[in-house]
């Protein structure tokens, strides 16, 4: 009975452990909610620096993004005509198209990209700010560390991922119709037809729910992570790690929700 007893114990350990890393990452969510709703955390060094993190964030990859979602749209739209002609399902290919690509597979991997391009490396200089001391010496001067240092990179997070959401749907919207019309115009009734069928009132909401909340995640969940622990220069890469697997675990909860709400 000692080691069942010492096993029960352990799991429920490490269930409480889990359960409070949770509510740390919405507490600080909470509190960075707040702040951004804060006139005080917008003026004039709280807005360049608001601005700047969100330039470098989003800027340098929006252009190269673009064309990598040109390029896999192509392919995918393709890919979809092909095989739906082939089958004598023609009629469908242009619904199927918007319904995979643009539903699901764009806002998956902007999320996707805005976590590898801009969130991890926050969480990382989070995590040497803290290591080197450099919190504890925001603190001395009398300045808000989440303020000044995590609601900033958190803010650009989430406009890195609605932003390359936004743009990658406009240009798989572009692309779909030149590749099904061509460069004719009298394609665009019923093409946009067939767009506001797939596009519900529903469909538009819950796809713009999900946008955002895979924006909160990717943005919110590494730098939480990283702060959920002792500042130690050693430990860094299991913060990560765990971060990482939080953010994985939460975008498959928010798909799964949408793909209920889409299709049930």
């Amino acid at each position: 009975m000692a080691p069942l007893h010492h096993s029960l114990a352990d799991t429920g350990h490490a269930a409480a452990r889990w359960l409070a890393g949770w509510w740390r990452i919405v507490h600080l969510g909470a509190l960075l909610l707040a702040l951004a709703l804060s006139p005080s955390s917008y003026a004039a060094e709280g807005r360049r620096s608001l601005m700047r993190h969100i330039y470098l964030s989003t800027a340098p990859a929006l252009p190269w993004f673009s064309v990598l979602t040109t390029l896999i749209s192509l392919i995918l739209i393709r890919i979809v005509l092909v095989t739906a002609l082939s089958y004598g399902l023609s009629q469908y290919a242009l619904e199927m198209v918007v319904r995979v690509l643009v539903l699901e597979l764009i806002p998956l991997t902007a999320a996707l990209f805005a976590a590898l391009r801009c969130s991890f490396p926050h969480a990382a200089d989070i995590a040497v700010l803290r290591a080197q001391g450099g919190w504890d010496a925001w603190s001395r001067g009398g300045a808000d560390a989440l303020r000044v240092e995590v609601l900033p990179r958190v803010a650009a997070g989430v406009f890195c991922a609605l932003m390359l959401a936004a743009v990658s749907c406009v240009v798989a919207f572009v692309v779909a119709y030149l590749s099904v019309y061509g460069l004719a115009a009298s394609g665009f009734v019923a093409y946009t037809h067939t767009v506001g069928h797939v596009f519900n009132p529903a469909v538009s909401l819950i796809f713009s729910l999900k946008i955002v909340f895979f924006g909160i995640a990717v943005a919110l969940i590494p730098i939480a992570s990283v702060l959920d622990r002792e500042p130690t220069l050693g430990a860094r890469m299991s913060a990560e790690l765990r971060g990482l697997l939080r953010m994985f675990l939460i975008i498959v909860i928010i798909e799964a929700a949408s793909l209920v709400g889409n299709y049930y």
